[in-house]
């Protein structure tokens, strides 16, 4: 059974203001391991956009100091590899766009929290859930 994760009794939502589509349940990923890019009750989670990891990506993100291709098994991490779906930072990810390196993006299953950093029209332009 899928749980919707929800904040204060509400679904929460994507960027398209539909209800909040699973990221990735191998690798388990989101902030709360979920496999959910939820914000959670208190709003305070930023791991809310729903990437599909490249090796380019992966790449420049260990480059700048966020290695997620390392497998970090104290912390139950088993690296990300390319193909892998994966709720990144929001922050993460603008830096990325800024550098010309970000990854594309699963918009159902990414948190309608991420428009208040990154707008929705950039975020389109790397859908690779749109029809």
């Amino acid at each position: 059974m899928t749980v919707v994760p929800r904040i204060e009794g509400q679904a929460e939502l994507n960027v398209l203001g539909e209800p909040l589509q699973p990221c990735s349940h191998d690798p388990l990923t989101g902030y709360f391991r979920s496999g959910y890019c939820a914000a959670g009750e208190e709003g305070a989670a930023v791991h809310l956009i729903c990437i599909a990891a490249t090796e380019a990506f992966l790449a420049y993100s260990k480059s700048v100091g966020n290695d997620l291709s390392t497998p970090r098994p104290e912390f139950n991490f088993l690296g990300l590899v390319a193909g892998n779906r994966w709720c990144l930072v929001a922050a993460r990810w603008a830096q990325a766009h800024n550098a010309g390196k970000a990854p594309r993006v699963f918009l159902r299953s990414t948190n309608q929290k991420v428009l208040d950093l990154i707008p929705l029209e950039f975020l389109k332009a790397y859908a690779l859930d749109l029809n």
